[in-house]
């Protein structure tokens, strides 16, 4: 499964590329009005940095419109996948902007059926609030099971990546699941290297090692 950084934040960016285990990266408008930065310049910045595909949001609501925003935001740089939300008029536009060869990714999937409408539109990827799920009462992975489902029914290229990931467990029973990507905040990225028996074992290895005479 591809790990994708899900900021805005330049410092965080550098510093989990820097880890080896960063394949992408995803932005969207709270994330960006963050960091208090011009939002093409700030792109290009992360695009550069990141060594996979980097989805930038539109934020256009009408078909002509998202399309006209969308080829602008893919002239940044090669590596742009342009975010555009499962509206009806965002469906539109991924299907012309297939046609055109522009990577999508269709986000604020809070439904098997609207990641089916955009996998049949073409989109490359779709994007499952799974966390979002969970807030209200459902479990957040039956979601990414069933998309899972009817996309191997089907022959859909279109990948599933998991969004709104709250916590470790969510990018476990992502990748148990089937997802081909879950795209990650940086606080909970830090905490898929921890585990307190790896603490303990670490702790008592350099404690005898401290008792071993005549290591190099």
């Amino acid at each position: 499964m591809k790990f994708f950084l899900d900021t805005a934040h330049l410092d965080h960016i550098r510093e989990a590329c820097r880890w080896g285990i960063v394949d992408g990266a995803t932005t969207n408008p709270t994330l960006v009005s963050k960091t208090g930065r011009e939002p093409r310049d700030l792109y290009a910045e992360i695009c550069r940095i990141v060594p996979g595909p980097v989805s930038l949001e539109c934020m256009a609501t009408e078909a002509d419109a998202i399309v006209a925003e969308a080829k602008q935001l893919a002239t940044i740089a090669e590596n742009v996948v342009v975010k555009i939300p499962v509206i009806r008029e965002g469906l539109i536009a991924v299907k012309q902007l297939a046609d055109l060869g522009i990577k999508t990714n269709v986000t604020v999937i809070c439904s098997p059926l609207q990641a089916l409408l955009a996998a049949k539109c073409g989109a490359t990827y779709v994007s499952p609030f799974v966390g979002r799920w969970d807030m209200m009462g459902q479990v957040g992975m039956d979601m990414i099971r069933q998309i899972k489902t009817i996309f191997s029914n089907y022959g859909f290229a279109t990948q599933i990546l998991a969004a709104s990931v709250r916590h470790p467990l969510h990018v476990l029973e992502s990748a148990l699941a089937g997802a081909d990507v879950a795209t990650i905040p940086m606080e909970v990225m830090q905490q898929l290297y921890l585990h307190p028996m790896s603490d303990v074992i670490i702790e008592q290895f350099n404690n005898d090692w401290a008792k071993v005479p005549g290591k190099p």
